[in-house]
């Protein structure tokens, strides 16, 4: 895997023209996040956009309910052809299994690749302080965050959206072939912003990382291009 292809880069715009133009404005970057902003303004017609230019998806819904209807959720979102799909590790064990299932019946159905169904095991913005105080969780966040990684790996899940805080314990106990997918991730020369558990792009590739998510660093920057370069020119040394 090269090294434009381990970097997704979201989407976080709230209109189909500014998605478009900010596609066509970062025309190396090969893979793309569609959230909940973007995707409740216009559904799936921007995944049809992405698509039509060849591009890889990440379809970071977040699924999070009772397992019928995360069941369901998860069968309609195969339909759209997508590389990654989210649902939050904490719907508990009955709610994975049955997304797991979906997908694959789904694609099976449909004659296409189900997508890599990913678990959520903590959002990123949180810490320590609020995983014991606001959550009333006693784990500690790594212990936390291994939990889930491991619930959704024996329900057949294909890997968790984890801080690269938690990568190397989670690598270093998870199979080889689940996928670590890492928000969170910021440059020495950019804002950490509300991230609370973040490493630079090369820390986490080294922590044994599979995807980078990096947004705001690439998306807000004065030249868009040019940090997307940087970056890439940051991880080529790493790889």
């Amino acid at each position: 895997m090269n090294t434009t292809e381990r970097i997704i880069v979201p989407l976080d715009v709230s209109s189909i023209e500014k998605a478009i133009a900010l596609v066509e404005e970062l025309s190396a970057v090969n893979f793309w996040k569609v959230g909940l902003e973007l995707f409740v303004s216009h559904g799936p017609q921007v995944l049809e956009v992405l698509k039509s230019k060849s591009k890889h998806i990440f379809l970071d819904l977040k699924f999070h309910d009772i397992p019928n209807t995360v069941k369901s959720a998860c069968r309609s979102a195969a339909r759209y052809g997508v590389d990654l799909l989210t649902i939050h590790a904490t719907c508990g064990r009955d709610a994975l299994k049955a997304a797991t299932e979906a997908v694959h019946e789904e694609a099976v159905i449909i004659g296409i690749k189900p997508p890599k169904l990913i678990a959520i095991s903590l959002l990123t913005s949180i810490s320590s302080r609020q995983l014991a105080f606001d959550l009333k969780i006693p784990l500690e966040l790594p212990e936390y965050a291994l939990e889930m990684a491991l619930m959704a790996q024996e329900m057949g899940l294909d890997g968790v959206v984890c801080s690269p805080q938690e990568v190397a314990l989670l690598r270093q106990t998870c199979r080889d072939d689940f996928l670590l997918v890492c928000p969170g991730v910021r440059p020495t020369w950019a804002d950490v912003g509300d991230q609370k558990r973040s490493l630079t792009p090369s820390q986490a590739l080294k922590a044994g990382a599979d995807y980078l998510v990096i947004g705001r660093p690439i998306t807000a920057a004065p030249d868009p291009q040019l940090a997307w370069k940087k970056i890439c020119e940051e991880l080529a040394a790493v790889i």
